[in-house]
């Protein structure tokens, strides 16, 4: 039987050695920004912390946990994994442990917390500024280009530095600046406020008139970007690699996949909506806000919370048409590609929902951005009667639909309804295929059946492992 498989009583007798693994930095105060944790937990009169680490940086966790403990006092708690992506900031994992504050290491969206004090330290990544600096000059060899720097949070560290050698040479160059939840004071005209970078553009202009340098490897975040202010070519410095380069993604291609995943939305009548995240700020207002706009529109919605989701979870739910992501600026642009169904973001839910939403150009990642009194919110118009409604022909089917808005609910009943029995008290419910399906295929637990079963004594059973049990002797 070895020949064709391993043995597993091997693997279970195996031995870990983890010493090795968890080797902690030589470089771990300066990494880690151990003062500046010390003191925010001492500043702050914390007793019980929480210290967020993602995969990669868990090997340190304990060595960590150790010394902001003997240099504050202080009770830590570190939290191995997340409930949902590691860059946003689990409130709801740290408070399973009644934690008082959060150390968040490693990337971050920067997506603003609700309840608890965060403090985010990145982790300083080797960055070579001087050459950053010699690609930046090789991209953009006229001086007087006009250029926005980003980076990724990892490399924030390093920005003042490449600042002061290329502002004497670039007099036209702008420099974001990284804020930790929202910024206090109103916006004033030209400051751009996304991600969780800050900068302000003087040019008449506009920053259409500006190009993107970005510091940092490719990914999610360098994605957003893209799409988000797609009217700025991009350019990019990888300092893995030590190569710059000018980003050749076709935007206007990506553009396309999602404005066919909005029109995916138009055609679907059942709409799940998808929770990625229990942390960011505004997560409630708007799920309720996407329950409305979809009441609004005819659809029926259910909220779902599967944790991270990928393909076998939402498999469970075929019912559905599409999907609806409700997560960070970095997380919700998720490739749908090999999921039964598409998965939108809340901007292309409005897009496909909302009459008064036209496209502009811009695209929004940050579903706050939507919510009553963002700047990018656009009321619902008043309904429209059915016969008064204008018909709309699909162009994924092929088939007339219908675009126009029903009335806000009222509090009396839709016509189909049924009379159900809740609590013992009597109440009118409505029933729907697909809520049907749902709860005839929900799983009920195992039946005690009491006094049905025969009692029997507890026997000797089988020993070993399933592969070779001791009572089947060495016959080969």
């Amino acid at each position: 039987a070895a020949a064709f498989s391993s043995d597993g009583e091997a693997a279970l007798r195996r031995e870990l050695r983890a010493a090795a693994a968890a080797a902690p930095r030589s470089d771990l105060d300066d990494f880690y920004e151990m003062g500046r944790a010390a003191a925010f937990v001492r500043d702050g009169g914390f007793r019980k912390v929480a210290l967020q680490f993602p995969d990669e940086l868990l090997a340190d966790a304990v060595e960590v946990a150790g010394r902001l403990e003997a240099a504050t006092g202080a009770e830590m708690f570190v939290l191995g994994d997340t409930t949902y992506g590691s860059c946003c900031v689990d409130e709801v994992a740290a408070e399973h442990v009644a934690a008082e504050a959060v150390l968040h290491y490693g990337p971050a969206c920067l997506s603003p917390c609700r309840k608890l004090p965060v403090l985010h330290i990145f982790g300083q990544q080797p960055l070579d500024v001087g050459r950053c600096a010699e690609a930046f000059r090789e991209l953009y060899p006229e001086q007087q280009s006009c250029v926005v720097v980003l980076s990724d949070v990892i490399y924030a560290h390093a920005m003042g530095e490449l600042e002061q050698q290329l502002c004497p040479e670039y007099p036209n160059i702008i420099f974001s600046r990284l804020v930790c939840g929202d910024p206090p004071g109103p916006a004033v005209p030209g400051e751009e406020r996304k991600f969780g970078r800050q900068f302000l553009v003087e040019a008449a202009g506009g920053l259409q008139d500006y190009a993107m340098f970005y510091v940092g490897a490719e990914g999610l975040a360098l994605t957003s970007f893209m799409l988000t202010w797609n009217c700025c070519p991009f350019s990019s410095f990888n300092p893995i690699t030590g190569c710059g380069r000018r980003e050749t993604l076709n935007v206007n291609r990506a553009l396309m996949r999602r404005l066919y995943l909005v029109e995916r939305a138009r055609d679907a009548s059942v709409v799940g909506i998808l929770v990625g995240t229990l942390g960011v700020a505004g997560y409630l207002t708007v799920l309720q806000h996407l329950r409305e706009l979809l009441c609004r529109a005819g659809k029926r919605s259910y909220t779902l919370a599967v944790g991270k989701p990928n393909p076998a979870k939402l498999a469970n739910f075929l019912e559905v048409d599409v999907f609806v992501l409700v997560a960070c600026a970095q997380n919700s642009l998720l490739d749908s590609s090999d999921f039964y169904r598409p998965v939108v973001t809340p901007y292309e839910l409005e897009l496909a929902c909302n009459p008064a939403r036209e496209w502009t150009g811009n695209y929004l990642t940050d579903f706050r951005d939507l919510l009553p009194g963002a700047c990018a919110h656009v009321e619902l118009p008043p309904a429209v009667p059915t016969e008064e409604a204008v018909p709309d022909v699909s162009l994924i089917s092929g088939k007339m639909r219908a675009t126009h808005l029903c009335g806000p609910p009222t509090s009396q009943p839709p016509p189909s309804t049924a009379l159900a029995c809740r609590d013992q008290t009597w109440a009118l419910a409505e029933i729907s295929p697909a809520a049907s399906f749902l709860e005839s295929r929900s799983w009920r637990g195992l039946e005690q059946q009491l006094g049905q079963t025969p009692i029997s004594k507890a026997v000797q059973g089988r020993r070993g492992i399933a592969i070779a049990y001791e009572d089947e002797g060495c016959e080969q």
